[in-house]
């Protein structure tokens, strides 16, 4: 069921933040205050950043980089939008370094614009599983996917990516532990951080990497 969210997420004030986690996770206030802000940055390009989530599936950042670029330029300096990537053949996709699995992906991802079954202006008014059906129905895109999503481009706050390799990395150190948490201790984490999942893994992140987290 939707629970009538709000068109748009405000991202709470650094006094809220700190109040919040001194109360629920005195661990990660040391953190906070050396990271500095929160610069959870939101990405409305919807499709466009779904289409840059398929092209860097189980490649390098580089590669990732120079592949998108070049899918990019297939449009004359247009941005991809579900028409014109439903519209192209697959062979500049494939010279663009696309492989054929990727390539029925983006058409996949494109169908499920065209048709409905995704809706831009409906995203922000549904709940997080929701979203996470509707966009698990494409080709290519798994659970991880779907909440880099819900975090970088509708700035949902509740978000626990619990399969996130750098966020069980970061966990363990923050917390001292001997071995990576299991999605139960994350979870058991989760709740102490709620109903800032998100802030408290986005500054998770930033302990492991200073630069900004985007998607």
């Amino acid at each position: 069921m939707s629970d009538r969210r709000s068109s748009s997420q405000t991202l709470p004030s650094r006094r809220r933040i700190l109040n919040h986690f001194k109360e629920r996770d005195p661990r990660m206030v040391g953190v906070i205050r050396k990271v500095g802000p929160l610069l959870l940055q939101r990405n409305r390009n919807y499709f466009v950043v779904l289409c840059r989530s398929i092209v860097s599936q189980q490649i390098s950042t580089t590669a990732a980089d120079t592949i998108f670029s070049r899918f990019q330029k297939l449009f004359d300096g247009r941005a991809p939008t579900p028409e014109r990537v439903a519209g192209l053949k697959d062979g500049p996709l494939r010279f663009a370094g696309l492989s054929r699995q990727k390539t029925a992906y983006l058409k996949d991802l494109s169908r499920h614009f065209l048709d409905g079954a995704i809706r831009p202006r409906q995203l922000n008014y549904l709940d997080n599983e929701e979203i996470i059906g509707r966009l698990t129905q494409v080709h290519g895109i798994g659970r991880w996917t779907a909440e880099m999503f819900l975090i970088f481009s509708l700035n949902r706050l509740d978000v626990l990516p619990v399969d996130d390799l750098g966020l069980r990395v970061a966990v363990q150190n923050i917390y001292g532990m001997k071995t990576r948490p299991d999605v139960k201790r994350l979870r058991t984490i989760g709740r102490q951080w709620s109903p800032l999942e998100t802030v408290g893994t986005w500054y998770a992140w930033r302990s492991l990497n200073a630069d900004t987290v985007n998607y």
